[in-house]
């Protein structure tokens, strides 16, 4: 039995992806095609690969099996791909960054321009989402620099510490806590709804933590995959939040959000390089290390 390597290729974009439709968009293949290649793979090896249902693909055990030898190979295949990016150096190639929402929207954006400015030749691909899909990325060797905002505990993970951003809890200006003009107390806290970020977000994770270690339990009412999503919901009366110091400090200068003190209550976080351990570094990478120390 041959395996034929672009049709395990697509075999693992459908699932990726979670459908032939999707695959295809991101394969740039026509649906009919990943079909074929798919339908191919399973004629190879001799068993059905996938369980097809009306909106969605999910994987027999014996694509489970090759799933997991399919990312072990693509793997290497990028592996190769990186050592070779590395002997060319700074003079041309791809730098991947991925970030967490908060660091890519309001952190990364001067950083990327004067990586730029600094090395013409490199093109750069920045991607974003929560920090479990960034760490998820690192790990398939998809990205060469990784920034993530919650707490990775992870062997496969180096991290290094980057900056401080606390977290803070926002209102709109008219909300009846913001106009007692004084702290807030943890149980007035307790009674409001609070508009979260999806599981997964580093966000997320810093503030329950903080709220656990204080025994608050917050009603959640909404929840919205986005900080500006849930910035917009806050100042729109949705509930209260806990965002980036950093995110918030546009709103709060336009006076559509106010930060609500709360006692007793500390949400302090810190910001991290993640980097994948025994990984060789492309010289793109440490020169956009070398920036992020520097900024």
């Amino acid at each position: 039995m041959t395996l034929n390597v672009n049709a395990l290729r697509v075999f693992l974009a459908v699932v990726e992806q979670g459908g032939f439709t999707r695959a295809s968009a991101t394969l740039h293949l026509s649906q009919p095609a990943v079909s074929k290649a798919v339908r191919g793979l399973e004629q190879s090896v001799g068993m059905p690969l996938l369980e097809r249902g009306p909106r969605s693909v999910h994987p027999t055990e014996a694509g489970l099996a090759l799933l997991e030898r399919a990312r072990e190979l693509f793997a290497v295949e990028r592996t190769a791909e990186e050592e070779l990016r590395a002997l060319r150096g700074l003079e041309r190639g791809v730098l991947r960054v991925g970030a967490s929402t908060t660091i890519a929207t309001w952190l990364l954006p001067p950083i990327l321009g004067a990586f730029q400015a600094r090395h013409p030749g490199i093109a750069l691909r920045v991607t974003s989402g929560n920090s479990r899909r960034v760490a998820r990325s690192l790990a398939q060797r998809r990205l060469d620099v990784a920034l993530v905002e919650g707490p990775v505990e992870d062997p496969r993970f180096e991290v290094e510490p980057w900056r401080d951003d606390d977290l803070m809890i926002i209102a709109p200006p008219d909300h009846p806590l913001a106009k007692r003009g004084r702290r807030v107390s943890l149980a007035a806290l307790a009674r409001e709804p609070f508009v979260m970020r999806e599981r997964g977000s580093g966000t997320r994770e810093v503030a329950e933590a903080a709220f656990d270690a204080v025994g608050l339990v917050p009603s959640v009412a909404l929840i919205l995959d986005s900080t500006e999503a849930v910035k917009q919901a806050v100042a729109a009366g949705l509930g209260l939040a806990a965002v980036s110091r950093a995110a918030a400090a546009d709103q709060l200068a336009l006076g559509r959000l106010t930060e609500l003190p709360v006692s007793g209550l500390s949400l302090p976080r810190r910001l991290s390089i993640l980097r994948l351990a025994g990984r060789r570094q492309s010289a793109p990478a440490l020169a956009f290390e070398r920036l992020l120390e520097e900024g």
